[in-house]
């Protein structure tokens, strides 16, 4: 399994190397549109091409003009893999948008709001069955008073 390991260093290293290029390495104008962050890095067996997930906060136009920029600078971004990481074939560099903090936060937004309603849902129970108990035979919730 030493090759998986060494696929997984791989990746680990690019995902380090490319953050760190999205910081201070990477000057096009429409990467900064967008706060970007590299969520994964998946790297071929072969180590001939690695698809590099981004994840871009903004808006829709800002995620795709961002998405662009990353995809333009594909080549530097290689170059400055191949500099830094000493490799004898730096692998192929395709960027993907990644969805998946999205779809999370969408998940989370709807269990907040299936929560509250349960919540409501429960309060309005909980006063019906209040508004029932004051008219009725309080008998049934009082000992005998007969002693048996």
């Amino acid at each position: 399994m030493a090759h998986g390991r060494r696929v997984e260093r791989v990746a680990s290293l690019i995902r380090r190397e490319v953050s760190e290029l999205l910081v201070n390495g990477i000057k096009d104008e429409r990467v900064a549109l967008g706060m970007v962050s590299v969520t994964n890095v998946d790297v071929a067996g072969d180590l001939q091409h690695c698809k590099i997930f981004v994840s871009i906060y903004g808006s829709e136009e800002d995620r795709q003009q961002a998405l662009a920029g990353l995809r333009s600078a594909s080549g530097y971004i290689k170059g400055e893999l191949s500099r830094r990481l000493n490799m004898r074939r730096t692998p192929e560099v395709i960027f993907q948008l990644d969805r998946g903090i999205e779809r999370g936060t969408a998940v989370l937004s709807l269990l907040n709001r299936l929560g509250e309603e349960r919540r409501q849902h429960d309060d309005d129970a909980a006063d019906n069955d209040g508004a029932d108990d004051n008219g009725a035979d309080d008998s049934a919730s009082q000992p005998p008073a007969d002693g048996a």
